[in-house]
């Protein structure tokens, strides 16, 4: 079926005002606070047709890039399309990965599962995002490729929905080729509100302006399909699909030292996705969600919030606690703290 062009979907961009963060986690030194991570966040719940705000905290309704905690949404899309692949394919697709073995070979068996060669991804060039994987790489004398970057998953599995519908597959990240114009429109669905500005991903796709609010109904969406499929007979929804694919295959996800592929081992039934510039979404089995946007971009402080939140909401937050604090070191002994303010009831200076 034809699909509206994407501009028409999308409106120009609002004005730039500064969103009104608050104050969300910081690290001590011997006492004294040494740095503060501001932010926004919101927790919802899934009831019925409607979504239920459960707390907040900052500015949750303004307009930000969800970056690739997009990534779930865009997997939602694929599988819509006729996309079907192994589990850990899938949960691949929905990647940020870290660019070990078995990632960068998931990436070719999904190209060559629909007869598709390297050559016909979009995504940009880099060196493997994971630590480890990206010092063997170099050691091995290799440089940045198209399928070290942890967005290769993702893209691989767009140039496949082209070929299984009869897309052309070269210009697939354009914003007006029919692959993205689906894509639009069920983030559109999933996170229940109309994106206020288009953009483009440091990896070349088109990218969305929503809401904490918005990311979370999605997020909240998925967990919930995946715990009403598991175990029932027949194809799930893509939804649950794609929920039950990144909690059975974690290392997928992310990968090894990663804190959402350990998020996803110790919390049963939760979907999470991390996204660049301190973006966290979590989504548990009964709709509740937790969306989270730290406004400096640093990535440290986006989980301790999101666990923060979680505790608030009930949840055993036990087995999170090596990701939801950490020592800062001076000279390889611990002398101060980082982590999640208690934003939700204390001012900043009676909470350190």
């Amino acid at each position: 079926m034809p699909f509206p062009a994407l501009a028409d979907q999308v409106p120009e961009p609002a004005s730039h005002r500064l969103p009104q963060h608050v104050p969300l986690a910081a690290q001590t030194r011997d006492g004294l606070v040494e740095s503060i991570h501001y932010g926004s966040l919101i927790a919802t719940a899934e009831e019925g047709a409607g979504t239920r705000t459960l707390l907040t905290a900052g500015d949750p309704l303004a307009p930000f890039y969800p970056r690739s905690a997009l990534k779930p949404l865009q997997a939602v899309a694929l599988v819509r399309a006729g996309l079907d692949l192994p589990a850990d394919l899938l949960a691949l697709t929905a990647a940020s990965h870290s660019g070990a073995p078995q990632h960068v070979d998931g990436v070719r068996r999904i190209l060559k599962m629909h007869g598709l060669t390297p050559d016909v991804l979009g995504n940009s060039s880099d060196l493997p995002y994971g630590t480890a994987e990206r010092e063997e790489w170099l050691c091995a004398g290799r440089t940045a490729t198209q399928l070290t970057q942890n967005c290769s998953g993702k893209h691989a599995s767009m140039a496949a929905t082209c070929v299984i519908n009869g897309w052309p597959v070269t210009g697939y990240l354009d914003p007006d080729h029919p692959l993205q114009r689906l894509v639009a429109r069920s983030v559109a669905e999933l996170t229940a509100e109309q994106p206020s500005g288009l953009s483009t991903d440091g990896c070349g796709t088109p990218l969305f302006a929503l809401t904490l609010r918005g990311m979370a109904r999605a997020f909240g969406v998925i967990a919930r399909a995946a715990a009403e499929a598991e175990g029932a007979a027949g194809t799930p929804a893509a939804e649950a699909a794609v929920g039950l694919a990144m909690q059975r295959h974690p290392d997928m996800v992310a990968g090894e030292h990663r804190d959402v592929t350990e998020f996803m081992r110790l919390i049963p039934g939760a979907v999470a996705k991390d996204g660049f510039q301190g973006v966290q979404l979590i989504g548990l089995p009964d709709g509740r969600a937790v969306a989270v946007k730290i406004s400096d971009g640093g990535d440290s402080a986006r989980m301790p919030v999101a666990v923060r939140v979680l505790e608030a909401l009930g949840v055993d937050t036990g087995p999170l606690a090596p990701i939801a604090r950490t020592a800062v070191l001076g000279g390889g002994r611990p002398v101060g703290t980082f982590q999640a303010l208690d934003f939700l009831s204390t001012p900043v200076n009676e909470a350190l």
